[in-house]
């Protein structure tokens, strides 16, 4: 029995890497590789080898970024908490502030959209990751449409079954953005923290 947490998660990586070899192979961007892996690992479903789609070059662009400190907005806790400290990033998550709440109940709307608002007014080219708000991420394609946005990165993989493959088809039309996908309705917190720290750990 392994019980060595290196151990273990370089026999999960072995696992994966002879599951995706047995199926075919991945065809995409050799640096997508790791960072689809990473989130097979995280939620031991092989669906995402061929539902995540990156747009050209979106892993190195964000990695540019990241060395460049651009922070990363995030729309839950949950997620901001999950994503790896080792870098030094700056994560931010608007979510849970006192002024995001008193919006959300002013305008009958989400405090996820109040928050990527906020998020966007102070960092207009910051790094995005949405897993778990459809809303959101809605909002942020407006925003992008509207010269408002012009994201270093969009993580855009929200669960669910509300509003979500809207969500990610307007994520899909801005062509102009890199952008990292998983089409469907799989996605959420999990997959979403386990792009960015794929991506934190090619650095």
């Amino acid at each position: 029995m392994i019980t060595e947490p290196q151990a273990i998660e370089q026999e999960s990586m072995r696992i994966i890497q002879e599951a995706i070899d047995s199926s075919g192979g991945y065809s995409g961007s050799p640096e997508n590789l790791p960072v689809i892996k990473r989130v097979i690992h995280a939620t031991a479903d092989f669906d995402f080898l061929h539902t995540l789609y990156f747009s050209d070059g979106a892993v190195s662009q964000a990695r540019n970024a990241l060395a460049n400190h651009t922070p990363i907005i995030t729309d839950t806790n949950m997620l901001m908490s999950g994503i790896s400290k080792r870098y030094g990033v700056k994560i931010i998550c608007h979510v849970s502030d006192q002024e995001t709440h008193s919006q959300a109940q002013a305008r009958n709307i989400t405090r996820a959209v109040i928050s990527i608002e906020r998020s966007v007014q102070e960092y207009p080219s910051a790094i995005f990751a949405i897993g778990n708000s459809p809303t959101a991420l809605i909002r942020l394609c407006e925003l992008v449409r509207q010269g408002k946005a012009s994201p270093a990165l969009i993580v855009g993989v929200p669960v669910g079954f509300v509003n979500v493959i809207e969500a990610k088809n307007m994520l899909s039309e801005l062509t102009n953005t890199p952008r990292i996908i998983a089409h469907g309705r799989k996605g959420g917190t999990t997959t979403a923290c386990a792009i960015i720290n794929a991506i934190l750990y090619g650095m």
